[in-house]
């Protein structure tokens, strides 16, 4: 990495030199001159770099999900609300058209009252048998093993747990729907404005207490939201999908759902939108509908980039679409689906007092155990 960023920068500016750290604390403390930072380390790891560099007044662009648990989701928003920083978390969607035409679309009545929805991606099954592995083979040379674990008890190094399979294991990763469902159900959340579901509900083919699931069906139930009727939104993954809708045509390329192997379905009173993967562009069903329906005004704001607002944010200009303040609600939302598949059973879900009013023994799924010298605070 390195090298790529001297390689580019050297275009402009000869022989273009980059310092490198292994230590984030090391770097912040050192490198005054730092405005911004840019947080894409496994998931275990977002909520501590993120608090630490707000702290201390620096600008914060965080891959998805924003953290690691529920618990976190709640400090990292409100420590963003309290320096003013500007934050943007990674899922690029946000600020498309898609997203913006999906909204304006259902506002305006296109497919009526939306009773409905369905989300999915065929993300998952990065590790594919239960347990901790036996092996402990070297670390490899350079690789600072204790640094990466974070706030994680130390355990013997594994190339299962990194560089890449470690969205496979509870204690680093949250999963395919951690992984995909910031992007893919982000339109439902922004559209139908949901915040606080009364329940959620989740069942797997293998559920392990150190792999996460392979493949997993979650529903969550949502009451009525001002003039919006009470919802039903199923999350797929591993490749699960919802049914197709009666009266469209499986084998036309033009009804089908989503794209590839993700995608989103509005239900309503009056047809159906479906949006390909990563908040990508509405069309109505059926294809007469599509045909016939006389496309509103914009009325919200366009972006000029997802990294374009977050560094127009950074240099003092409107907060970006998908601060922490949106950002954190939906990753909430979406790991909450990790504690009920993790606790097996229907969730009931206070959310102003953080807590699973039939279940207490999640707690320990949505705030966990952070080791001495890497506590949130």
């Amino acid at each position: 990495m390195k090298a790529m960023v001297e390689k580019h920068y050297s275009k402009k500016t000869p022989n273009y030199q980059c310092a490198e750290y292994e230590n984030f604390r090391v770097m912040l403390e050192k490198e005054k001159a730092i405005d911004a930072i840019l947080c894409a380390t496994p998931d275990h790891a977002h909520a501590v770099i993120s608090i630490m560099a707000m702290k201390m007044g620096k600008h914060v662009y965080c891959e998805k999900p924003l953290t690691h648990n529920i618990w976190e989701a709640r400090q990292v928003a409100a420590v963003a609300k309290e320096t003013g920083v500007a934050t943007q978390m990674g899922n690029q969607g946000h600020s498309g058209e898609g997203i913006r035409q999906t909204c304006e679309w259902i506002w305006d009545g296109a497919i009526g009252p939306v009773r409905e929805v369905h989300a999915w991606s065929d993300v998952g099954q990065w590790v594919k048998t239960p347990g901790r592995p036996k092996e402990t083979p070297p670390v490899p040379e350079g690789f600072n093993w204790d640094m990466w674990l974070g706030p994680r008890d130390p355990r013997p190094y594994h190339p299962s747990y990194a560089p890449y399979n470690w969205r496979g294991w509870w204690a680093f990763g949250t999963g395919a729907i951690g992984d995909m469902a910031c992007h893919n159900m982000d339109p439902a959340v922004m559209a139908l404005k949901l915040e606080s579901p009364i329940s959620v509900e989740a069942t797997s083919t293998g559920v392990d207490d150190e792999v996460t699931s392979f493949g997993g069906l979650y529903n969550y139930r949502f009451g009525p939201r001002g003039d919006m009727p009470a919802l039903k939104l199923t999350w797929y993954d591993g490749g699960l999908r919802p049914p197709t809708p009666d009266g469209l045509d499986p084998n036309d390329p033009k009804q089908r759902l989503g794209e590839g192997g993700n995608g989103i379905l509005f239900m309503g009173d009056k047809g159906l939108i479906t949006c390909a993967g990563w908040a990508g562009m509405p069309r109505l069903l059926p294809l007469s509908l599509h045909k016939e329906y006389k496309r509103p005004e914009k009325t919200l704001p366009r972006s000029k980039g997802h990294h374009a607002d977050w560094l127009a944010a950074c240099k003092g200009g409107k907060p970006a679409s998908g601060n922490f303040d949106y950002s954190a609600r939906l990753t909430e939302l979406v790991l909450l689906g990790n504690v009920a598949m993790r606790s097996q059973k229907k969730i009931m879900w206070d959310s102003a007092n953080m807590k699973v009013v039939n279940a207490p023994e999640a707690d320990k799924f949505i705030k966990e155990q952070y080791r001495k010298g890497w506590e949130i605070c």
